[in-house]
């Protein structure tokens, strides 16, 4: 036999909303300052707030749809609050040249004028060979034909050759 279903405890919230908003801003800004600062170049070609989006949420809305919440709300409620986040973020950067620094990880240069920025390439844990593998994959084959070599924000490296 199927059992009753309650649809007051489905959707009845049972957290207080404040106390999802402040859990769901806490985990959001901790997981977005450690997507900036510490593992920027190995979130890939997607943005690090979409990758830190589709993590929490898929794990918000998991914990709303498994019971882990006693209701739907809850679950609701808490990715609404993350969502909100993601969406403010891109508004500011979108209008504050200020917040988009702060965002956003600027280009970090590899090689300058046929030279390799040993310093630069530590911070990041980039080794020599994975350096010239991407460095090959963008037609180089001498670091004189290479103006600039930047790792950029989502992690990828982009070639400005000489002329």
């Amino acid at each position: 036999m199927l059992a009753q279903l309650d649809w007051k405890e489905l959707f009845q919230l049972s957290l207080s909303p404040l106390e999802i908003i402040v859990r769901g801003t806490m985990i959001y800004w901790f997981l977005f300052v450690l997507f900036r600062f510490v593992i920027r170049r190995d979130v890939g070609s997607v943005g690090i707030a979409d990758v830190l989006l589709l993590v929490i949420v898929a794990d918000a809305a998991q914990n709303g749809m498994s019971g882990e919440y006693k209701s739907i709300s809850d679950g609701m409620l808490l990715v609404s609050v993350l969502i909100g986040w993601n969406y403010l973020f891109d508004w500011l950067s979108y209008h504050s040249p200020f917040f988009r620094r702060l965002a956003e990880p600027r280009p970090l240069v590899l090689v300058r004028d046929g030279r390799i920025l040993y310093r630069n390439m530590r911070r990041e844990l980039i080794t020599e060979d994975e350096l010239w593998r991407r460095l090959r994959q963008n037609g180089v084959e001498s670091l004189d034909q290479v103006r600039y070599a930047c790792m950029e924000t989502d992690g990828q490296i982009s070639v400005i050759r000489r002329e």
